[in-house]
């Protein structure tokens, strides 16, 4: 805790009260909440909120039963399709973290959840964007699917068409992207070239108020992680030029036009990180007052000697804040 006695809070649903009921439910090994808010989630018309709130939600439901036993209770529930294709690759992505045997098995179940979710919803991005992720894990990049040419010149071969059919149905999808940007991470532990020209030439598209403005901050964190020594001076990577000017591009095209209790927490740390770190304090100091009590351990982590220590991790966000708000 801070002297002021502020403390940050790590909550998935962040400012999303809503979303934040409906895990709660979730815990408890109910799934009616659950329903409800998707059922009123995909009334609004949204492609954004549906994304982010089965994604969120997938994270808890992995670790149960409960949208089988949904499912099993409303066998025609579209949510419930895409649901079980969401936990499917909740769980192949962490047996893949882990090193389980059975990994592979789960990512064959979960692709076959996802097409038959795409069947059951024909216009919801949600399945091809679970295809996306379940490419990030394929190390050896063999199918065919994940080697299409790229739409401009200069990037690699990829899931490219997965991409194209969740940009059809939701252009612009913020998890689409970030998914693409994690099979072009798993290329290798090279410099990576690749995932900056994905993420400069995907903001460059982008429309004003859209979070792929955020996607070059992703990069730039990745890139200290790979590269980071602790004998070096490393604040001097956040204050390059290049790193203010992507801290600029993404304050001025995404965060002055988004719906902030809406956007991802990881894009708002994200922000807040690279403006605190670009001694941009004024615009930094929005953010973090944006943010309120929420935040994620990355990027702050990857500014410490032990990453996996959350205390630490909760230091380094406590300081930028404290010297944001106060510069």
């Amino acid at each position: 805790m801070s002297a002021s006695g502020f403390r940050p809070v790590f909550h998935p649903a962040g400012h999303d009260h809503a979303l934040r009921h409906a895990l709660q439910d979730l815990r408890a090994g109910r799934w009616h909440e659950m329903a409800r808010l998707l059922q009123e989630t995909a009334d609004t018309g949204g492609w954004d909120g549906w994304t982010r709130r089965t994604q969120i939600l997938a994270t808890v439901a992995a670790g149960t039963d409960v949208v089988h036993a949904w499912r099993a209770e409303r066998p025609g529930s579209t949510a419930a399709e895409v649901m079980l294709g969401r936990v499917a690759v909740e769980r192949a992505v962490r047996a893949h973290r882990a090193g389980h045997g059975h990994a592979p098995a789960l990512r064959a179940e979960a692709s076959t959840a996802c097409r038959e979710a795409a069947a059951c919803a024909p216009a919801d991005p949600v399945p091809w964007i679970g295809l996306l992720a379940l490419a990030a894990l394929d190390a050896g990049h063999q199918p065919a699917e994940h080697r299409v040419p790229p739409p401009v010149p200069g990037l690699p071969p990829a899931p490219w068409a997965l991409l194209a059919e969740a940009e059809r149905r939701d252009p612009y999808n913020r998890e689409a992207h970030h998914r693409m940007l994690q099979f072009l991470y798993g290329r290798g532990e090279g410099p990576l070239s690749e995932a900056v020209t994905y993420a400069h030439w995907a903001a460059s598209v982008a429309p004003r108020g859209s979070a792929l403005h955020a996607l070059p901050l992703h990069v730039r964190v990745e890139r200290y992680r790979r590269d980071r020594g602790h004998e070096r001076a490393l604040d001097l990577h956040w204050v390059a030029e290049d790193a203010v000017r992507e801290a600029r591009r993404a304050m001025d095209a995404w965060f002055l036009f988004c719906a902030v209790p809406e956007a991802s927490q990881l894009d708002l740390n994200h922000l807040a990180h690279a403006l605190s770190g670009a001694l941009l304090f004024t615009d930094a100091a929005r953010v973090f007052e944006a943010l309120g009590p929420y935040y994620t351990a990355v990027p702050w982590a990857h500014r410490t000697p032990r990453p996996a220590d959350r205390a630490l991790a909760e230091e380094v966000f406590l300081r930028a804040r404290a010297r944001s708000l106060t510069g």
